[in-house]
């Protein structure tokens, strides 16, 4: 399921506004964007807009109709908000605050009824929600652990321990400053089972006496290993090109935690709660992506660049959607270098305008543009600071003296005057 428009009647202190979410020139016009990206100042409402899509989605998948054109939601009301359309299979589905379309059949709000779902639940996409205060202590609590210790308070990880079960598709996925450590089992199922696997083995080789007999040993581990591959291989293969730009790895051997970083060059353990934020903040979103099903999903991400350095930045969406290559990713952002990531159709910037109400337009600097570009054209930011400004307006009035100049000495001593200055700031 995308969202392909958007039309906000009334929404905290956005109002009147109109979205089209869908491309608007080449082979997929009309068709509904892979990834969009919100761009404006402090108090535009970015954040409300990722909230406002998480709701509006969460009311399709709680829509209830009836056969005679009818429909309820199972919570929640109508409300004055707009209307908004998403795509799902190459149908529409548009809703407002009493109109229901789905298939080209109109249906009309009441209030009691019987209903049935408008979607099967084989047909319900989640959505995903990434707040920008995903990093925190509480969140990185279960990682810094040993894997025996966390099998020793969370025994068995049985069915429950599954997303499916865990949640409702009727319901947002949101992962915030607290997420329950259950959820976080879920992702790490697989890894811990195998530790416990390992271990296990491992155990029975030494009982065995193998120690003292190394080529058996080894032998007796290769096969396991067949039967058994590591679950933390493949996590580490998706991660690691990420964390090769801070000169850091998954390791795959050590079992001292669940997903244990490794210093490439001094080939030290890094407990997480040692690493950077931004470090944390990656293992925080990218195994969720990487367990979840995102095939017709929606992904909110609120600020990807936290604590990010911008050459981490200008590659992050690429790393993202090939973890959820049939997703469609929305992103609120204040980093020219995650902005460059996207189409300027995919770019759309809240500003301010004449009566202080907020406006959109989409973007113009075209995709990988140089970010002081994209600050200029999109984000409307003068990228020099005052200094930077006044060194610029001294350039201009130099070049202008050395036209007028018509002393040959005075004349050569403004020229290298003025390339000096060209130079230091790159005019």
């Amino acid at each position: 399921m995308k969202i392909s428009k958007l039309h906000i009647n009334q929404f905290r202190h956005l109002e009147n506004l109109d979205f089209d979410f869908t491309y608007q020139s080449g082979e997929r016009k009309g068709q509904p964007l892979d990834k969009i990206c919100f761009i404006g100042q402090s108090a535009t409402g970015k954040t409300g807009l990722l909230e406002l899509i998480k709701e509006r989605h969460t009311s399709i998948n709680n829509c209830i109709v009836s056969d005679n054109y009818s429909f309820s939601y199972k919570i929640g009301t109508p409300n004055n908000l707009g209307s908004v359309s998403f795509d799902l299979n190459d149908n529409l589905i548009e809703i407002t605050d009493k109109k229901l379309i789905f298939n080209e059949q109109t249906f009309d709000y009441v209030h009691t009824g019987n209903f049935s779902n408008l979607l099967e639940d084989n047909s319900k996409k989640y959505i995903y929600y990434f707040k920008s205060n995903l990093i925190s202590d509480k969140n990185i609590e279960l990682f810094e652990k040993n894997p025996i210790d966390i099998f020793e308070k969370y025994p068995k990880l049985d069915n429950r321990y599954s997303i499916d079960n865990f949640f409702s598709k009727e319901d947002p996925i949101v992962f915030d400053d607290n997420i329950d450590v259950d959820l976080w089992l879920i992702f790490l199922k697989e890894i811990l089972e195998y530790r416990k696997k390992f271990n296990q083995k491992m155990s029975e080789l030494i009982h065995k006496g193998l120690l003292a007999n190394a080529k058996k040993l080894s032998s007796e581990f290769d096969k396991w290993q067949k039967e058994n591959p590591n679950k933390v291989e493949s996590f580490a293969e998706k991660f690691n090109p990420l964390l090769e730009k801070l000169n850091l790895a998954v390791d795959i051997v050590n079992t001292e935690y669940t997903i244990p970083i490794i210093n490439k060059r001094t080939e030290e353990i890094i407990p997480i709660q040692q690493a950077s934020t931004g470090t944390k903040g990656l293992l925080l979103s990218f195994l969720p992506l990487y367990k979840l099903n995102t095939i017709g999903s929606i992904i909110l991400i609120d600020e990807p660049e936290r604590s990010l350095y911008p050459d981490m930045q200008m590659d992050l969406m690429d790393y993202y959607q090939k973890l959820a290559p049939e997703a469609q990713f929305i992103i609120a952002t204040h980093s020219p270098f995650i902005a460059a990531s996207f189409e300027p159709d995919e770019r759309f910037i809240l500003y301010f305008d004449e009566e202080g109400k907020v406006a959109v337009r989409r973007g113009s600097s075209p995709i990988g543009d140089d970010p002081n570009d994209i600050l200029k054209n999109d984000f409307g930011v003068n990228y020099y600071n005052k200094h930077g400004e006044e060194a610029y307006q001294k350039y201009i009035s130099l070049k202008q003296e050395v036209a007028n100049e018509t002393d040959p000495k005075r004349k050569k001593e403004l020229l290298l005057e003025t390339v000096k200055l060209g130079d230091t700031y790159n005019f």
